[in-house]
């Protein structure tokens, strides 16, 4: 009886690297090792930064807000607490995205907030 070496399925493994391993520099794309090496370590960059990624978001929209707010004379805290305090539940978000493009609608909140 022959002796299994499993050549089609390492071969298969080695190829599906060498492919995620496209675009990559020097050997970084053509030597097993180290292409599994580069693509292994940008596979934890990248889980890492898609949770990464919404806080930066995040604190896009509350500084945009505390600027249009800061415009009204306003900061960013008391902003927020005078919106809570008067029970106006809009997410950071919607109220990043009234401040840029609909400065009246958002200064009207200001309004509300200050009071």
């Amino acid at each position: 009886m022959p002796r299994s070496k499993h050549a089609v399925p390492s071969q298969r493994r080695r190829r599906r690297i060498l492919n995620q391993a496209k675009g990559y520099f020097g050997r970084r794309k053509s030597a097993i090792r180290t292409a599994k090496e580069a693509v292994d370590r940008a596979r934890q960059y990248a889980y890492r930064d898609r949770r990464t990624k919404k806080r930066e978001i995040r604190r896009l929209w509350i500084t945009r807000i505390n600027a249009a707010a800061r415009l009204s004379g306003m900061s960013y805290s008391t902003f927020i607490a005078g919106l809570k305090k008067h029970e106006i539940a809009i997410d950071r978000k919607v109220l990043s995205d009234m401040a840029v493009h609909d400065p009246a609608a958002f200064s009207k909140l200001v309004e509300i907030a200050k009071q």
